[in-house]
């Protein structure tokens, strides 16, 4: 990119890093929470009009009802014994993140797929912003595509940059610069 340069990070522009304690025990207390199958207690942790700002197929959430109504149950009634662990966590400030994998049992509808009983991984990155010991946004992906494909469904038809990997397609290459 020749020229200016769009300006980056503004979120965490201002972090203040003394909160990084405090930022982790939610965080920390929040997941355990998760890991109970907490939906009415997640107020201790979540502020009322928080934002769950999810990928394609997860959609966006704007406040704690919308998240336990619109994520948290329907998610609970598509995946039962669910156990979350996240493999990494990084916090600075008033910011966390993590990636991880929950392992759950596939007993509810999900994405249209009935019930198989299968145990599926879904994968997942969490950033979290917290003010005041509570989250107040949460961006999140969670790769359905890869839970769909463990339930049977190629969400992509075939098309799929996986078919590169594995050698059934090859890469297109971008036209030269003129």
């Amino acid at each position: 990119m020749k020229g200016s340069r769009p300006e980056q990070a503004v979120l965490t522009r201002d972090n203040d890093l003394s909160k990084t304690g405090e930022t982790r025990r939610v965080i920390e207390s929040m997941v355990d929470g998760l890991n109970d199958h907490e939906i009415e207690g997640m107020a201790a942790f979540f502020a009322p009009g928080f934002s769950w700002m999810g990928n394609a197929g997860c959609g966006t959430k704007r406040g704690l009802k919308e998240f336990q109504d619109h994520w948290q149950r329907p998610f609970q009634a598509a995946f039962s014994d669910k156990v979350c662990v996240d493999e990494a966590r990084i916090f600075q400030g008033e910011w966390g993140a993590c990636f991880g994998a929950q392992h759950a049992t596939h007993s509810g509808e999900f994405m249209g797929i009935p019930p198989t009983g299968k145990r599926v991984e879904i994968r997942y990155m969490d950033f979290w912003k917290v003010e005041g010991g509570k989250i107040v946004d949460n961006w999140v992906m969670v790769d359905f595509p890869h839970v769909m494909r463990q339930l049977g469904v190629d969400p992509f038809q075939g098309h799929g940059w996986e078919a590169y990997d594995e050698g059934r397609k090859a890469p297109r290459r971008p036209r030269a610069a003129e």
